[in-house]
């Protein structure tokens, strides 16, 4: 069960941003004893894919912040997203962390399952993400973008980092993003309606 909140916290965390899961699970593979890759998974605490994602992460970062150019960027990742929450979720899943000394063996025998999961999950953060920011960027002429981008940045790290460190809270804080998205799909439809009402 710990290992499915993991691997799904780490996803939605790559739905809203590509890389920053990714970076922090190789990190800490790398730095902290407590937290250790599956076999396959070890490439991502590798040299060269830690300067590869933190490159890839640094122009994410930057490209999301920049009015049009944050839409495009939705738009290339609407595949690297999912591909990055397909990973995520096998090797987070998969991997000894610091909650979790002995992973169960179903992830890691069944390794397509957390692939897809992952895939599915980064995926429908992604498209929430991706509406809710052209929504914003039409209402404001593209001056929201900074602002929503780097929430979405500092909600994918504390998801990403809490899902390594202490998954219960990963779990908690997904939990409500689940929940504040559903109240703001609601609220919108609520105004639609009354919109619809008032022609």
């Amino acid at each position: 069960m710990i290992e499915f909140v993991i691997g799904s916290s780490l996803a939605a965390a790559a739905g809203l941003n590509a890389w920053i899961p990714l970076f922090l699970l190789g990190l800490a593979a790398r730095l902290l004893p407590a937290v250790a890759l599956l076999a396959g998974w070890t490439w991502l605490s590798s040299d060269l894919a830690l300067w590869v994602i933190g490159i890839l992460l640094v122009l994410e970062i930057v490209a999301d912040k920049i009015p049009a150019l944050d839409s495009l960027n939705d738009i290339v990742h609407s595949v690297v997203r999912p591909a990055a929450g397909g990973i995520a979720f096998g090797a987070g899943a998969s991997a000894r962390t610091v909650a979790v000394d002995d992973p169960g063996t179903f992830f890691s025998t069944h390794t397509w399952i957390p692939i897809a999961a992952g895939i599915l999950i980064a995926l429908a953060v992604h498209v929430v993400k991706a509406t809710g920011r052209v929504a914003a960027n039409t209402a404001t002429a593209g001056m929201a973008a900074p602002a929503l981008s780097t929430a979405e940045d500092v909600a994918s790290f504390v998801l990403a980092a809490t899902a390594i460190v202490v998954p219960i809270v990963a779990g908690a804080l997904l939990l409500g993003l689940i929940l504040a998205v559903v109240a703001l799909v609601r609220r919108r439809a609520r105004r639609r309606r009354a919109a619809s009402a008032g022609d």
